[in-house]
């Protein structure tokens, strides 16, 4: 966990010096008394929720239908565990999931890694797992991909061609790329090179894959899946770079459930067996196989320095 953190940090070392950091302040509506970054449970009784059935969505990553089986066997664990029905919510945008939960009409949620400080600023999120490797170890790889007969073999031959990202609130598929490329490279978008958006980082892959865009910038656990599936074939891309490690999708609860019931939650997610499930047998091929704890503050340091030094400031409707 240590390396991993230490290795994405290093690759971002040239953003904190380029600008100051922004101190990361959660919406007025919260408070955070014990300091540890996210929003506390609320106090008062009259505003804690107990739900009669759960909602979970998992961030949109790709076409949430292809999650719905995935998710299957662990909601009916997590049912188990709580005593409360569950149900799978088909987020179509992240946007549409910080609000979800903002509204209270989600309350558990696998929230991407680029919005997870949106998500705990703006809606309360508190994440408390991630997927991780039997040996503890987590995290995923911003690529920058192209197409064989693209002509681009370096990061140098993307200027004057253009660079699929998916959305602004991505940290692999927008922010890491954009920060890394102008910060290592000098090549700054709609100067050196012109950027599109693909929505999401399947519809990038199939899009290099398909030459509907030079180059794509994506999480290589997407990649990785699309690939085992044979939704895209491996001989259809080809990778220019590769970032170092940044944590990947954080799982946690709104804010204002009742702190038995977020208890219970945590302790789903913790004592899941994923042998032989829907689970184990989608993110196999990125050799995760269990969910470990992680905090806001210390797992997503890198994110929000990467956010500090783009100048990001988050305005919460």
């Amino acid at each position: 966990m240590m390396a991993n953190r230490f290795l994405a940090a290093a690759a971002t070392l040239v953003l904190m010096s380029a600008l100051p950091a922004h101190a990361f302040q959660l919406d007025a509506r919260y408070t955070d008394a014990d300091g540890d970054m996210v929003a506390d449970i609320p106090t008062d009784p009259a505003q804690l929720v107990d739900p009669e059935t759960l909602i979970f969505a998992y961030t949109p990553v790709e076409d949430p239908s292809v999650y719905i089986d995935v998710w299957a066997e662990f909601l009916d664990h997590l049912s188990s565990v709580t005593g409360k029905p569950v149900e799978f919510f088909p987020v179509q945008s992240n946007a549409a999931q910080y609000e979800a939960l903002r509204a209270g009409r989600l309350h558990i949620a696998g929230v991407n890694t680029g919005g997870n400080p949106i998500a705990v600023a703006c809606s309360g999120f508190r994440p408390f797992a991630m997927m991780a490797r039997e040996d503890g170890t987590f995290g995923y790889e911003m690529e920058i991909i192209t197409h064989p007969n693209s002509g681009i073999t370096e990061i140098g031959d993307l200027a004057g061609r253009q660079l699929a990202f998916t959305s602004e609130t991505s940290n692999s598929g927008f922010k890491a790329p954009q920060a890394l490329l102008e910060s290592e490279f000098a090549m700054v978008a709609g100067t050196d090179y012109t950027p599109a958006f693909s929505g999401a980082h399947d519809n990038s892959i199939l899009g290099v894959a398909n030459a509907d865009y030079d180059a794509a910038a994506v999480a290589n656990s997407v990649l990785k899946r699309m690939i085992a599936r044979d939704v895209v074939s491996a001989d259809a891309l080809t990778t220019i770079y590769t970032s170092a490690t940044f944590p990947t999708t954080g799982y946690g609860v709104a804010h204002n459930l009742t702190p038995e019931l977020q208890d219970s939650i945590a302790e789903a997610f913790f004592s899941f067996d994923w042998a032989g499930t829907a689970l184990e047998a989608e993110f196999a091929a990125q050799g995760e196989s269990k969910f470990v704890p992680i905090t806001f503050a210390a797992d997503w340091a890198v994110v929000r320095q990467i956010d500090a030094a783009m100048g990001v400031e988050y305005t919460c409707n």
